[in-house]
């Protein structure tokens, strides 16, 4: 296995930062302008085997540009905590491409039958972005990895480019993953929201034998949206959040067999245009039920991070708390070893995209 890159020489115990009202505390992981890096977006957070947390993350060389789009070059970036979240560990790179390149969109699961950790991610060539790849072409792809110690060292690349995108489709000119929202079902399927460019479109890379194999499902009808997330309800079905491209909802659809096809979407949670993260929360005792957790910006704009809570298996969702005030964006979800919910979300003081921190939410904060 190849190891990850050490980049700082140095265990930190950043900041912990309380909400401006009043609400968790915060950790921040990742910093603007700090490792060599202008800013870092995309955050990505799962629980490893060992109970150790994975924050994955973009790091973006020359500006806060999405891959291909100006002058930019950005590396995939992880830092773990072996304390719940209040430390964390030196920062390395799982892979940087290239001058220019781009490895992006981090989404990540923990196999329960191996404990292997999986990270599904995008590679972009150098100008190569949804809007500038070329259909039938590998200017960007579907890569996934491995690791087999709790996220200290990462296999080779394996592509997963061909499974995830039709290449004879003449206007299909990439397949994204997530970001983040990776799971595996009660039936052991490893599982990733993916979306498609051009048109946007929904569907699912899923795994029956541990990612030995793959297969790619049907679209969801209709959807014209791109950064999606999975969970799945206590029926067995899967349910699938999108996030929109027009108007200020977000999309739900569903999936009765393991992924390989989708229901007519409906409306979903009201939200800006953003990735927000969904997550099955399971019941602390026999006679707690389990709920869905969603968290995103409440706004208006990408500000005032909340939770959502739905208790009816993500028909509504009545019960909402605000988790920090001020200027906030993507956010990724996991369940800690306590039972307790992890957020690694985007965060800005001033203005947006200044740090990726890690806010811990008790039971009693997600009680109604």
């Amino acid at each position: 296995m190849r190891r990850c890159i050490p980049l700082l020489a140095f265990v930190a115990c950043l900041a912990i930062r309380p909400s401006r009202a009043g609400g968790p505390e915060g950790v921040d992981v990742f910093v603007e302008r700090t490792g060599g890096y202008f800013a870092y977006r995309i955050p990505a957070i799962e629980v490893a085997a060992d109970g150790s947390l994975l924050a994955f993350a973009e790091a973006r060389k020359h500006g806060l540009d999405d891959p291909g789009f100006g002058k930019q070059d950005i590396d995939l970036v992880l830092r773990r905590s072996r304390d719940g979240g209040r430390t964390w560990s030196p920062m390395k790179v799982v892979e940087d491409p290239g001058e220019l390149w781009s490895a992006a969109n981090p989404a990540a699961l923990v196999d329960r039958s191996s404990g292997r950790v999986w990270l599904l991610y995008l590679r972009c060539k150098p100008g190569r972005n949804t809007e500038t790849a070329r259909p039938g072409t590998d200017d960007s792809q579907v890569l996934a990895r491995t690791s087999d110690d709790h996220g200290e060292t990462w296999s080779d690349p394996i592509d997963l480019t061909r499974v995830s995108r039709d290449f004879d489709d003449p206007r299909w000119r990439c397949s994204v993953v997530g970001p983040g929202g990776m799971i595996q079902d009660r039936r052991g399927r490893l599982l990733a929201a993916c979306w498609r460019f051009a048109p946007f479109g929904n569907f699912a890379l899923s795994s029956e034998d541990h990612g030995k194999t793959w297969r790619r499902s049907a679209m969801v009808p209709a959807a014209m949206g791109d950064e999606c997330q999975l969970v799945e309800l206590a029926d067995g079905r899967l349910m699938m959040d999108i996030r929109q491209e027009e108007g200020d909802r977000r999309a739900f659809s569903l999936s009765d067999d393991g992924g390989k096809s989708w229901s007519p979407h409906r409306p979903g949670l009201p939200a800006t245009p953003v990735a927000c993260a969904i997550e099955r929360l399971p019941g602390a005792s026999p006679g707690e039920g389990d709920r869905i957790a969603w968290t995103g910006p409440k706004g208006p704009g990408r500000r005032d991070l909340v939770v959502r809570i739905s208790s009816d298996e993500g028909r509504t969702f009545p019960a909402e708390r605000l988790i920090a005030a001020g200027h906030a964006a993507y956010s990724d979800l996991a369940v800690l070893k306590d039972g307790s919910l992890g957020v690694l979300w985007e965060r800005g003081a001033d203005r947006g995209y200044q740090f990726v921190t890690f806010t811990r939410l008790t039971r009693d904060f997600l009680r109604p």
